[in-house]
């Protein structure tokens, strides 16, 4: 692998970063600005070519830029690393769908910080090259939002020999894990504790036996989403992250991470963003419809343009107090995970309503049409996936303006204890 010395200069790293990129990635079309989520089923095969790309990334030295040497990065400053993305911006990059941006902007960063010595240096490099692709196995089928209400179970291997555990249970909602090598699993290993308590981090490898894969199919048709069943799956100790029973904290970088992922990137802090160019999705769509000339259009127009540019900014804002050390830390993004939520499920209902018959039909070869009528579908992503928005509520009264907490009726009692009273009180 190629290795750039941490005396290079962002400039002179630029340059070397525009000759590869030139002469090893092809350029993006003038028509994948924006696309549908949902359009884009990524098949096995698919996923082969871009960790195949994903490589030869790696290998030029252009992959995990800011990593630590020693697990597969390069070292360099964060200035290095946007020079690159600067440079790259034309070009397609590797992409493995979301599951990608899980492995690299959630479960790497969970492993970075809480899993030991061996671990991070047997899985980050690979999670680098490509080699293993990793997601989230977080929500328990029978647990709905309750995160901490986790009843899938780890327990050791006792006469069987080893440190091993023994997995069993169901999660849910994990994306793209249909095409992963691993998922970071949570799992229940003491159930006398608090709920939030005896919880553990597991690395969970796909193809394992004891483990089943089940893609969901969603209501666009897409199968991002699945489900695992887990059957006495045997996992080393040596798969473990953190702490036997460290498991809630673990999970605090799991979310916060994953929120910020699933909130646009919150690390650029160099200047408030522009409001640019007036929602061009939906200005196009109101000519497709001839409305563009209706008043009522050109409200809801200014007002989705409006409402798209104040989330950018917040984000940037969030990130400024972030980067300046704001007592509130992670918590803060909260705010741009909530206003997402918001702002994305009124841009998709302001298509539908400007659009009309040409928002829910379109050619077969029109991508742009397919994406108002799939975006209105997926338009309660963002309030639902990585907490609600109720739950990003809570987040924010409690953690950043100090308000009450909630009463909890299961402070004082054991999660054995707690699933006993819930059940009495089904029947």
């Amino acid at each position: 692998m190629t290795m750039h010395s941490v005396s290079t200069g962002v400039e002179a790293f630029r340059a070397a970063a525009r000759e590869w990129l030139a002469q090893n990635l092809a350029r993006r079309s003038g028509h994948e600005e924006r696309s549908a989520r949902g359009l884009t089923h990524r098949t096995i095969e698919d996923i082969a070519t871009q960790r195949a790309l994903q490589k030869r990334v790696h290998e030029a030295g252009f992959a995990g830029i800011t990593w630590p040497v020693e697990y597969g990065g390069q070292g360099l400053t964060a200035a290095h690393e946007a020079a690159f993305l600067e440079e790259a911006e034309p070009y397609r990059l590797p992409d493995m769908g979301i599951a990608g941006v899980v492995t690299i902007k959630v479960c790497a960063e969970v492993i970075l910080r809480h899993a030991s010595e061996d671990f991070k240096r047997r899985h980050l490099p690979k999670m680098l090259s490509g080699e293993e692709v990793w997601v989230e196995f977080f929500s328990d089928s029978a647990a709905g939002s309750d995160l901490a209400g986790v009843v899938t179970t780890a327990v050791r291997a006792d006469g069987q020999g080893g440190d091993d555990w023994i997995l069993n249970g169901e999660k849910v909602w994990s994306s793209g894990a249909y095409y992963a090598d691993f998922g970071l699993c949570l799992a229940r290993t003491d159930w006398d504790v608090a709920k939030h308590k005896g919880l553990t981090w597991f690395a969970v490898a796909t193809a394992q036996p004891g483990v089943t894969v089940e893609p969901l199919r969603e209501i666009t048709g897409d199968i991002e989403f699945c489900r695992e069943i887990f059957q006495n799956a045997r996992i080393p100790d040596s798969e473990r992250i953190g702490e036997a029973g460290s498991g809630w904290e673990v999970a605090q970088t799991a979310l916060r991470f994953e929120r910020e992922a699933s909130s646009g990137s919150l690390t650029s802090v160099a200047k408030m963003p522009r409001p640019g160019p007036l929602a061009p999705d939906l200005v196009e769509l109101a000519a497709r419809a001839g409305r563009s000339d209706d008043g009522h259009v050109r409200q809801l127009i200014a007002k989705a343009h409006a409402d798209d540019f104040a989330s950018r900014a917040l984000g940037e804002r969030l990130a400024r107090l972030m980067a300046a050390g704001h007592p509130a830390g992670g918590a803060l993004i909260s705010y741009v995970k909530l206003a997402r939520g918001i702002v994305e499920p009124n841009h998709a209902k302001a298509a539908i309503e400007i659009g009309g018959a040409a928002a829910v039909s379109w050619a077969k070869d029109d991508r742009l049409g397919a994406t108002f009528a799939l975006d209105y579908l997926n338009s309660r992503v963002t309030a639902i996936a990585g907490g609600t928005n109720e739950i990003q509520r809570n987040t924010l009264g409690e953690r950043v303006l100090g308000l009450p907490r909630e009463p909890n009726v299961e402070r004082n009692l054991t999660f054995r204890e707690s699933q006993r009273r819930a059940l009495a009180e089904s029947t």
